[in-house]
């Protein structure tokens, strides 16, 4: 194909590139741009052709004037730029993120004729790159505990008493209503302990039957049954030096009750098959949300084992417990799907937070994550309405009593007044109503205030 049927082909070529690309002559007036740079910068063709290629206020460019007058733009006495982070002005005075690329044209005789660049639109990433860098602020605020979130004093008083227990090798004993976090609160006694550098190894005992449960945690050796071709070791092994999480213990085979006794009393295993004993330095977490009493005296589970593992219990409090907690919590899963998601979802409209709050949990903070999680899917608006919940959350929600209705009132007109008396400052306005900021916040949310701000 000869060469100038090549270049009646070039602008289709160049159209159907996916990064924005355009031309300029040495004084930097446009004489050439691709569809995909028109869709990025929102000026049509005609409107660009024939301008100087400043109306794009790019970020990047630097000008320059030498006594020769021949470079005005950096760009032509470097001749190239590489993989530049930048940004440029869109028609209607947008921003929009790109990674440029730039060369400047010479002709056969070394004479520069114009330049060229390549614009790759990056704003998506960089918005996601900002949301992810806000999360993690929020990891790390002063109302998470090592991704167990709230500020009400119970569950205050709960992760204080988990760095008590951090600190001690005893046995710990965590217990509460399914959804009420146990995993994450087994991990933060690890993550806050001298052994967090060491493994930590979680075993749910419910998932298995009695034998494999029995070779994962102790191990076993070639030959102990039918498919044991060699040697193996056991969750117990593995977690030496660390912590080992025994999740559902309330469903732990009594054979096994027996062999987890031995541990806790002489810090030893015996792998299935073999009866040396092998010396472990493991700190047991377990978990239940069975009453492991009524489990005693029904003789489902060992009495000594239970005052054996039963140390160091701490209870978590069910969600209805910790109302004040839960637009802390709606607001950590919405900006953790947020960033999981493509939607353009601003926030909870304030109809929702009241309907979060005033919903009693059965399935506490697992529930609540995925009530935010079936709402990411039905809303297609800017804000989670009520109508985005599922069903079941808004048909039994519980409707609030007159005192309610009056005592809100009241606190939401104080909080007014407080605002309007610290001109609008949240720290000031909650020294003025004798409450942390926080709550000022919370109660922000629930009056739906925190749109006028």
């Amino acid at each position: 194909m000869e060469d100038k049927t090549l270049s009646c082909y070039w602008e289709t070529v160049v159209d159907i590139i996916h990064d924005g690309v355009m031309m300029v002559d040495p004084g930097g007036i446009i004489v050439s741009v691709n569809r995909a740079f028109t869709e990025m910068t929102g000026y049509e063709r005609d409107e660009l052709l024939g301008c100087n290629c400043s109306i794009l206020k790019c970020s990047s460019c630097e000008r320059i004037y030498d006594s020769t007058n021949q470079h005005w733009c950096l760009l032509f006495r470097n001749s190239t730029v590489s993989m530049r982070k930048c940004h440029l002005t869109r028609k209607d005075g947008s921003l929009v993120h790109a990674m440029k690329n730039a060369s400047v044209l010479r002709n056969e005789g070394g004479v520069t004729i114009g330049a060229v660049e390549t614009w790759a639109d990056v704003t998506e990433l960089m918005e996601k790159e900002s949301q992810i860098a806000a999360f993690r602020h929020d990891l790390q605020a002063e109302d998470t505990f090592y991704g167990m979130v709230g500020m009400s004093t119970i569950i205050r008083r709960t992760f204080d008493l988990l760095v008590n227990v951090a600190a001690s090798d005893a046995p710990a004993f965590i217990f509460g209503e399914s959804g009420t976090g146990k995993e994450l609160a087994a991990k933060a006694i690890h993550l806050h302990s001298d052994r967090k550098n060491q493994p930590y190894i979680q075993v749910n005992c419910a998932a298995l039957n009695e034998s494999v449960l029995e070779s994962e945690l102790f191990g076993h050796v070639k030959g102990a049954f039918t498919g044991a071709y060699q040697n193996r070791q056991g969750r117990f092994e593995a977690a030496h030096g660390g912590d080992i999480f025994l999740d559902e213990i309330g469903e732990l085979p009594h054979s096994i009750q027996v062999k987890l006794l031995r541990v806790l009393e002489e810090k030893v295993i015996e792998r299935v098959g073999d009866n040396r004993p092998i010396p472990v330095d493991v700190r047991i977490i377990t978990a239940t949300n069975r009453n492991l009493r009524e489990l005693v005296e029904k003789g489902v589970f060992r009495r000594d084992l239970y005052y054996r593992i039963n140390v160091l219990p701490i209870e978590l409090p069910p969600l209805r417990k910790r109302p004040e907690d839960i637009p802390l919590l709606a607001e950590n899963f919405f900006r953790h799907l947020q960033l999981k998601s493509n939607k353009q979802i601003l926030g909870i409209s304030p109809e929702a937070m009241r309907a979060v709050v005033r919903y009693p949990w059965p399935g506490n903070i697992r529930e609540l994550k995925s009530a935010f999680t079936y709402a990411f899917v039905t809303c297609t608006d800017g804000h989670i309405d009520p109508s985005h919940l599922p069903p079941d959350l808004l048909t039994q929600a519980t409707a609030p009593s007159l005192a309610t209705i009056a005592d809100d009132e009241q606190k939401k007109q104080e909080l007014l007044q407080a605002l309007t008396q610290a001109r609008g400052n949240k720290s000031m306005a909650a020294k003025i109503l004798g409450v942390s900021r926080v709550t000022v916040w919370n109660r922000l949310h629930r009056y739906g205030l925190l749109l006028r701000d």
